[in-house]
Parts: C-alpha cells; structure tokens; sequence
C-alpha cells in the first residue's frame, strides 16, 4: 500500500524565503567560521568600488569568493587567474542568488614556488617582447644635475641615498613618493615614473637627468609591486635613463631587467648616479696639467721646426735690395720713356696746329649753312605742295557728298514719302488704305491720305541698274564727273 505524503502537507510548517536564506546563512556561519581554504584563483575581477570577486577552484570543486575593499588594501600581492593561493576567511550565503560564498580576509601564495612560476612566465612574455634587450638600453649620464627618485618617503632608502649623495657629489634630488607594497604600489610607482618623463624643463620644476627607482629588502611577496608588468613597461617606455635598486642584493625583480641599470642596493645606485667629487677634482686637475705639459711640448717643437726653416730662407735686407735694384731700373726706364712720348705727342699736335687755320674754319662754316637753307627752302616747298594737293583732294570729296544727300534727289524731280511717326514709305505694301501721309517735294511737304483702291496696285518689278565705273577727271561738258 502507497502512502500519501499530501496527508502530513498541513501538519508541515510553513517558511518564507528569507526565512528558509537567513537559516541556511545561519547554519553554515555557525558551524564551519573561519576556515583556511587552498585553490587555484579563476575568474578575477576588480571592481571599481574596490572589492575583489574571483573563484577558488581544484580538480573537483570552486568555491565564489570575494574581498572587500577594506582587506584588499592589506593585501601584499594582486591576485591573478592561475595563482596558487590559501585564503582564510569566513564561508557565508549570498541569498539574492542563492550561493554560499568564502568572504577572504587574508590572503597568501601557496608556496614560493607558485609566485616563481608566475614570475618566470612574465619575464618570458616580456623578454619576447624585446623588454630586457641590451640595445634599447640608454648610457647613463656622467654627471647629473637633477636626481630624480621613486621610492617611500618614510623609510630608510631615501636617507642612505641622500647621504651617499652627500659624501660623493651633492646634486640637486626631486622625491616622488609612492607606496613600496601592497595594493596600488605598482599603478604609484608606474604613474611616478611616467610623471617624471612628463616633466619640462621650467625654473619651477625642472626635468630629472636620471631615474633611481629604490626599495628596501624583503620578502618576495613585499617586492612583488615591482614584478608587475605595469611597472615594467613604464620603466622600458622611460626617455630619461633608469636606475632599478630594488631589495638586497640577491633580490631579483622583473624591473631590474627592463632598467638601463641594475644596482645590487640603494647606496650603490647613488654611487652609479654620481662620481666622487674629489676624484673628479683631481682628474681634472690632472688632465689641466697634462694639457699644460702638452701645449709647452707642442710649442716648443713647432718653435725648433720654425727655426729650421728660418735658416734656409734669406734674410729680408737682402730679399729688399733686389727689389729696391729693380725698381730704381723700371724708374730710370719710365723717365725716359716719358720725355719720349711727351715728345712724339708734341709735334704731333704742332702738325695738327699748323693745318688748323681760321679761314678754313669759316669757309667749312658758309658751306654748310648755305646747305642748310637749301634743305629748308626744298623742304617748304613740299609741304606747301602736300597741303593744296589735299585741300583740292578734300574739297572734290565734299562736292561729291554734297551731290549724293537727299537734297540734290529731291532736285532733280523725286520725292520722299513718310508716314506720322516719320518712317520712310518706299513700297506700297508699307502703305494701307487711310494712312496719312506726307510728301515732300524740293519745295516743301503735301499732306495727303492713302485711298483704298489705289493702295491695292501691283508693285512693278524693278529693273536691275548696270553699274558704271566711277570715273575720275571732269566731264567733257566741263560739269562735275559721273558717278555711275
């Protein structure tokens, strides 16, 4: 026989949905508390309100897990996905989705061996990047002016450094002080060294010559800032040259590659910046005199070489006195050559006297000027000439003008017919029945009104004019000559 559960259903007590959420978180905060747990970080994220979200898996299982903002600062390292780590924490429920989640509030690799594979696989991915090539690599300056340094502005690094700059070669130092560890010292230190290369120069702040990136000793989870890889590209994308003195001397950090120079502390990489400054004051003491002995060496052997070839020249007395024969030679040859030509240009100008009488002058003189008027007597005449052979031309045009105008038709028997508005009629089409008209003869104009029968008459062809040739001359009855 079948039991039917339905039977017990209204001796069950009935729970809300918070209800059943508030004891689930109940039950597993009471009985598991704080616990260590071990597992591989997947599914990383940052939030921007600070809190880490991430999972903790194994082969079998994954467990949700977070950090909140307030233990993610105390973290000594970033989490990332692949990371080994152990988390201790308090396992609690998220009841809007219905998870149970370990709320981490310390966090640790799991082993060193975990942090050197994570290493190792960053310096391979950098180094085939290129990153840690030695050609990249800038010389670092002799002797800086300005020292620029990254490091905490509490600890003892920048004091030794300042000391050693002290004894060595006191120069001028900007801090840019930035957290060593923990979370946000690698965006700090990336940032300073990007703010330093931002720099110009100004009166205010000027531009280092020289980086010194610095931190104490400690653990590898201490130093782990300067592992990440937003330290490292800063400091390869770094125009000025880059000093990494990064823990103890057996430390070794992902920045000591990429930096132009590696120093095993932070007192020897003051001693890289800068020489010692009695030292340089004795070189360059040493090189003055050196270059003293060498230019008294030089002079007095080109002094010794000059003195040689003095020798074999002659003196200058000498050198003068041919000269001077010379020249008393060319004087006595100009002197006479002078009377000569004075002499040969004398008596040709006393011929050219001779033949340079005044009666030839004036006999030349009459000449010409009786040319000269023969010219203006010929040229008048022409002119007188030209001018009536155009006046006759001109007055023979004006004759002829004067015979075609309308005037001279109207003489000779024809009249002109206009309308009112003074157009010229000169076919009976231009003529319709009741248009006045007016006549005008030699004499004066006649009105006249055009009738309807007379309007309608045949237009005779008219005969085609032969044309004359104009001919020139007069006519033989002594008129004027034809036209046509």
């Amino acid at each position: 026989m079948v039991q039917n559960h339905s039977d017990n259903v209204p001796n069950l007590p009935e729970f809300s949905v918070s209800e059943i959420a508030a004891a689930v978180k109940r039950a597993v905060e009471d009985n598991f508390g704080y616990v260590r747990i071990r597992g591989e970080v997947s599914g990383f994220l940052a939030a921007r309100s600070g809190h880490l979200y991430f999972s903790l898996k194994d082969d079998k299982a994954m467990i949700e897990s977070v950090v909140w903002r307030g233990s993610a600062g105390k973290l000594r390292f970033q989490p990332e996905d692949g990371l080994e780590v152990i988390c201790t924490g308090k396992l609690s429920t998220y009841a809007p989705r219905s998870r149970y989640q370990l709320v981490v509030d310390a966090m640790e690799p799991a082993g060193v061996g975990a942090l050197m594979a994570l290493l190792e696989e960053r310096r391979q991915k950098l180094a085939a990047e290129g990153l840690f090539a030695e050609e990249r690599k800038q010389a670092l300056p002799y002797l800086p002016q300005v020292i620029g340094v990254v490091t905490s502005p509490t600890g003892a690094v920048i004091r030794d450094i300042l000391h050693r700059l002290r004894d060595r070669f006191p120069s001028h130092l900007l801090l840019w002080p930035v957290l060593v560890q923990g979370k946000g010292a690698a965006e700090q230190v990336a940032g300073a060294i990007r703010g330093f290369n931002a720099l110009e120069n100004s009166s205010v702040l000027p531009r280092p010559d020289l980086l010194i990136v610095a931190r104490g000793g400690g653990s590898m989870e201490d130093l782990w800032a300067f592992n990440e890889e937003v330290v490292a590209r800063a400091a390869a994308d770094s125009a000025i040259p880059l000093i990494s003195a990064v823990g103890h001397e057996t430390d070794t950090t992902l920045i000591d590659f990429v930096a132009d120079r590696r120093a095993p502390t932070p007192t020897a990489a003051a001693e890289m910046a800068v020489p010692v400054r009695s030292e340089l004051v004795s070189d360059v003491s040493d090189l003055g005199r050196r270059l003293g002995l060498g230019l008294q060496r030089g002079l007095s052997q080109r002094r010794r070489e000059l003195g040689g070839l003095t020798r074999g020249l002659r003196g200058p007395r000498e050198l003068l006195a041919l000269a001077r024969q010379r020249l008393d030679e060319c004087a006595e040859r100009l002197h006479r050559a002078l009377l000569t030509f004075g002499g040969e240009k004398r008596a040709g100008l006393m011929a050219i006297r001779s033949r340079l009488r005044l009666a030839l002058v004036a006999d030349r003189i009459d000449t010409s000027q009786r040319v000269l008027a023969e010219f203006d007597r010929r040229l008048c005449r022409v002119v007188e000439n030209r001018i009536k052979a155009d006046g006759l031309r001109l007055t023979g045009q004006g004759k002829l003008l004067e015979s075609l105008s309308f005037e001279r038709v109207l003489d000779r028997g024809f009249a002109m017919v206009r309308k009112q508005n003074g157009t010229v009629v000169i076919a009976t089409a231009g003529a319709a029945p009741g248009d006045a008209l007016a006549i005008t003869f030699r004499d004066g104009d006649v009105a006249v009104t055009v009738d309807g029968a007379d309007a309608t008459a045949k237009q005779k062809p008219r005969a085609k004019r032969k044309s004359r040739a104009f001919t020139k001359g007069k006519a033989k009855n002594g008129g004027q000559g034809s036209l046509f």
